[in-house]
């Protein structure tokens, strides 16, 4: 599939990015569980944190392609990275399609220059894939709503200074899920546990509660009850951008496996050469680049203007899938050594899992696409 000049050119100034400055810092962050502030910053330099915003308030504006090329690069150098943006990118995307002129020129600016970071607040304790299970509540008081309830597996839980929250005017009723925009530093607003997870540990997770928080009215983003339509429209671009993800963190691991069969020997000769490991490296290519392709193509059908919930749900579940099976096997070609801290191969196993799981797991993925085929 064709590039035009203007992405292949943003591509290589991200991958760059990813290899010189991100990539190095990839296994520090993970061990000490926290998040590269400096990276963030020279993300914003380079123009990405404000990707998706529109141009007339200082954004780049990207099309669905860009956005999946950006995430994939990024991807490449670290997945907690490229996580933290495409979560700030929801809350922008948000913001611009649904808030009033007012909201956009108070918050998006700023937004574009990395600071205040987004967060999207949709999961709850017990509701993740059934959003309509939610418990959080906004009830109408005066000229403001009041918000109580808990989120739950908030990207850029702590560091971020706005979040876009959904919750029910009317807990009785389901339909009744509606977007609100609530600035971090609003009171009865409090940061929860940050998790301990299996991989994407240098990304910031947490909890959010809500005890009383007072949110104007004018930060309400949607007409009450719309806001659930709105959360999946824009999780459509957020499966494309975290199918993206799956094939930047793949490719890295393909990369690492080259490098090391070509290097390692095994009975004085490269383990290259044997027609097992070349079988699995050209297995692993194969998954990687038909990943890639599904994702453009997804891509290319949001730019159309069709109606793309399949093939977005289709490309995040073949690329999540195919990242745990290339990292996985980066694992195995690397042997004993696959297992250790020494090679990055064990972490891009352990954060590949998590592709399978957010904003929506594998099997919601199947159901999307089989809904699709049998309608």
């Amino acid at each position: 599939m064709d590039l035009s000049a203007e992405q292949r050119a943003i591509r290589e100034t991200v991958r760059e990015y990813a290899v010189e400055d991100i990539q190095p810092r990839a296994a520090a962050a993970d061990r000490e569980q926290s998040f590269p502030e400096d990276v963030w910053d020279g993300l914003a330099e380079i123009g990405v944190t404000g990707l998706t915003t529109p141009a007339a308030y200082g954004g780049f504006d990207a099309d669905e392609t860009t956005y999946a090329l950006v995430n994939e690069e990024l991807a490449y150098g670290s997945l907690a990275v490229a996580t933290a943006l495409s979560v700030h990118c929801l809350a922008t995307s948000c913001i611009a399609e649904f808030g009033s002129e007012t909201v956009r020129e108070e918050w998006l600016p700023e937004m574009v220059d990395g600071r205040p970071v987004g967060a999207f607040a949709l999961s709850e304790p017990q509701a993740g894939s059934n959003p309509r299970g939610m418990t959080t509540t906004a009830r109408r008081d005066g000229d403001a709503y009041v918000v109580d309830g808990e989120k739950q597996w908030i990207t850029n839980g702590e560091r971020s200074g706005v979040v876009v929250v959904f919750a029910k005017t009317d807990p009785d009723d389901a339909d009744s899920i509606t977007q609100f925009l609530v600035p971090k530093d609003a009171d009865g607003l409090t940061v929860g546990k940050k998790e301990e997870k299996l991989g994407l540990r240098a990304s910031d997770t947490t909890a959010l509660q809500f005890d009383g928080v007072r949110v104007p009215e004018r930060y309400r983003l949607t007409a009450e009850g719309e806001g659930l339509a709105a959360a999946l429209s824009v999780l459509t671009t957020g499966r494309v951008a975290i199918a993206a993800q799956a094939v930047g963190l793949a490719q890295s691991a393909l990369d690492e496996a080259v490098e090391y069969a070509q290097e390692r020997e095994q009975f004085d000769r490269p383990i290259s050469e044997f027609q097992a490991i070349r079988h699995k490296l050209a297995d692993m290519a194969t998954r990687v680049q038909a990943s890639r392709l599904l994702t453009w193509e997804a891509a290319r059908t949001l730019e159309r203007g069709d109606d793309a919930r399949a093939a977005a749900s289709m490309a995040k579940y073949f690329a999540s899938e195919s990242a745990v099976d290339v990292s996985n096997e980066a694992i195995q070609i690397h042997g004993g050594y696959g297992y250790t801290t020494d090679y990055p191969v064990e972490r891009l196993y352990r954060d590949a899992k998590v592709t399978t799981i957010y904003e929506g797991t594998t099997e919601i993925q199947q159901n999307i696409v089989a809904d699709d085929l049998l309608e």
